[in-house]
């Protein structure tokens, strides 16, 4: 036995505890033991880590974790999902003293037992952006990971600018970390079979743009410029600039043509109209 969950079992964990996937929780369970060690893989885990994993469902990709790193702490929102998992890490032959499950919604985790060093997911749809976002800002000894998720957000999440997909998402992750494609993964590793595409988005992180004050600034130039992207940067910003004409002044004296749109702006452009904004 490879000490990874297959279809078969995985499925029979699920009967035995009575879970039955759903939508709302956006359950598609990993079946395919390979994709999880390729994520693990992926995701540059050594024995030393302690990885971090979001939603661990029936523990597919949890073990696969705990083949490698020192500690496991893993959230999971389903009590049912959260009091099985340990045993099914005992009766693969893993050490549950190395794993930490805390039986939680993962939007509303601040602290965690151990300083994560690494984070492996397979995200809900739903929530993949702001999870993904809300655990690089609280957990700053994260240095890299590896999440799942739907086709459409890992596109988002990895699109520079002048690119249709490229938006919130793409310009507020940078602040934290250089993120990449780390490929596609196929309909039939999931139970159920999904009805859309999943990817891999690998994170490298790199020390952030700036203090927090500048952080939140920042952030809110970025949602007002893609609250309507079709619209002109000096537009975008005028509710926030007192008006039209202040906006303009604001991004040409941060170097910046106030007719281009968000959508053509990096990171570090977004940055000069905070801090010019903020004098």
């Amino acid at each position: 036995m490879s000490g990874l969950l297959g279809a078969a079992e995985i499925r029979e964990i699920a009967e035995r505890i009575g879970v039955r996937p759903t939508k709302k929780l956006g359950q598609n369970f990993v079946v395919d033991a390979n994709t999880c060690r390729k994520i693990v893989k992926s995701a540059g885990v050594i024995s030393e880590d302690v990885v971090l994993e979001i939603g661990p469902g029936l523990g597919s990709l949890t073990l696969a974790a705990l083949e490698v790193a020192d500690k496991v702490v893993a959230i999971e929102i389903d009590s049912r999902l959260a009091a099985e998992l340990p045993m099914t890490a005992e009766r693969h032959g893993f050490d549950p003293s190395k794993l930490t499950i805390l039986c939680e919604d993962a939007m509303g985790v601040c602290a965690l037992p151990f300083d994560p060093t690494v984070l492996v997911a397979n995200l809900p749809y739903n929530i993949s952006v702001p999870v993904l976002l809300r655990f690089l800002e609280l957990f700053p000894t994260l240095g890299s990971g590896v999440v799942m998720v739907q086709s459409e957000v890992a596109d988002r999440l990895v699109a520079k600018p002048n690119n249709k997909t490229y938006g919130s998402p793409s310009v507020k992750a940078a602040w934290w970390a250089e993120l990449s494609s780390a490929g596609t993964v196929s309909r039939s590793i999931f139970w159920p079979l999904p009805n859309v595409d999943s990817s891999l988005v690998r994170f490298v992180r790199h020390p952030s743009a700036g203090n927090e004050e500048l952080r939140k600034s920042t952030f809110k130039i970025i949602d007002a410029a893609f609250a309507q992207r079709r619209k002109m940067m000096r537009a975008a910003l005028s509710t926030l600039c007192g008006g039209s004409a202040q906006a303009s002044e604001i991004i040409e004296t941060s170097g910046i043509d106030p007719t281009i749109r968000g959508e053509a702006l990096e990171l570090s452009d977004f940055i000069k109209i905070a801090i010019t904004l903020s004098k």
